[in-house]
Order: C-alpha cells, then sequence, then structure tokens
C-alpha cells in the first residue's frame, strides 16, 4: 500500500490515493465495518437514520434497514447540485454515479426528522474530515445539522490529516472494521 500524500497535497491526488488503496482492500467490507453500526445507533436512540447507497468499494449500510427507517438521497442539479431525502425502499433506479436512487417524483423526507446520519466517502481524517468525490452534496446538506453524524469507512482509508476547507462538514464519530469512535471534531464541535 503506497503512503498518503501529504495533508496540503490537492484533492485530486488525495481521491487518486483512496481509489487505489480501496482497489487492495476487502471488496466487500460491509460485513466486517457495519456491524458495529446496529448496537452504536441503537445506544445513541436513533430511529430514523440517513443512510446511502453504496457504490461499488463502499461498505453496504442496508442491512440497517430492518432495525431503523432508513432514508437515502437522490442527487438533484437544478437551481444548484443538491440532495434531497427519501425513504429506503424508494431507490429503483441508477444514478449517474453508479448507486440505486429514488425517482425523482419520490416522495421527499425533510433532514430535520432524521436522527443520525451515516456517510460515504474516499477518506476521512481522524479530525472527521471527509474526502469525498468533489461535488459537495453532503457539505450543503448537513450544514445547519445538528444530529449525529457517522462516516462509515474501511480503516485503511483513515488518515491523521486531509486537505479541508471552510465548507467542509466533519463527521462526529467514525466506523471501521475496528469498531465505532469519536473524532477530534467531535471535542470542537457537535455535529
Amino acid at each position: 500500500m503506497t503512503a498518503p500524500p501529504p495533508p496540503d497535497a490537492p484533492k485530486a491526488e488525495w481521491r487518486r490515493w483512496a481509489r487505489g488503496v480501496r482497489a487492495t482492500l476487502n471488496p466487500h467490507p460491509s460485513s466486517l465495518i457495519t456491524p458495529h453500526l446496529l448496537p452504536f445507533l441503537h445506544a445513541h436512540g436513533a430511529r430514523r437514520v440517513l443512510a446511502y447507497r453504496a457504490l461499488p468499494g463502499e461498505p453496504d449500510v442496508g442491512g440497517l434497514a430492518h432495525e431503523f427507517e432508513l432514508l437515502t438521497t437522490r442527487a438533484r442539479f437544478r437551481p444548484q447540485p443538491h440532495l434531497t431525502l427519501h425513504p429506503w425502499e424508494t431507490a429503483t433506479e441508477m444514478s449517474r454515479f453508479g448507486a440505486l436512487q429514488p425517482p425523482a417524483d419520490a416522495a421527499r423526507v425533510p433532514l430535520a426528522s432524521v436522527d443520525a446520519v451515516l456517510l460515504p466517502a474516499l477518506a476521512f481524517d481522524s479530525s472527521g474530515v471527509r474526502l469525498g468525490y468533489g461535488g459537495g452534496f453532503y457539505d450543503r446538506l448537513l450544514a445547519d445539522f445538528t444530529g449525529l453524524t457517522v462516516g462509515v469507512i474501511p480503516q485503511a482509508l483513515v488518515v491523521p490529516a486531509l486537505p479541508a476547507e471552510e465548507h467542509d462538514r466533519r463527521v462526529g464519530f467514525l466506523t471501521t472494521e475496528a469498531g465505532v469512535g469519536a473524532t477530534a471534531a467531535r471535542t470542537v464541535t457537535r455535529m
């Protein structure tokens, strides 16, 4: 496995590194990572959870649907890029990104009704900074969210520091195959 770039490297360089590392990992990390989420979310009283439909290489959190009311997102591009929230089971069409998404007319659910958000990423750092795919969708969605935020990622993709910008939203917890742990962001600001 190659060493990660320096923290001040461009995000494009970090994305190339993370995709390279991801390609060497267990192709089905879900069975090692998501079992830690069930007791954690229950302990925090979560009932309605915004999850994600996994892209190849991402841990699949869909197995939590029998324990929680899962929601998922649809990416919208007009008038500006943003995510809308919908019931999990409405995700029946393929998105341009390669994951299932709800159709454009699916019933919407307000973010204010969500107890916890599970976030995928190419990488996270120990302070909760998320390296996404570059669209800023989750940063815009979570700008004012004060509930529980949990990054879901293989341990090999957790690094000491990632490049961060002022608009980047940090997660409060990370879940890996080693378990769930608080990030340094949790001691600075509650998300």
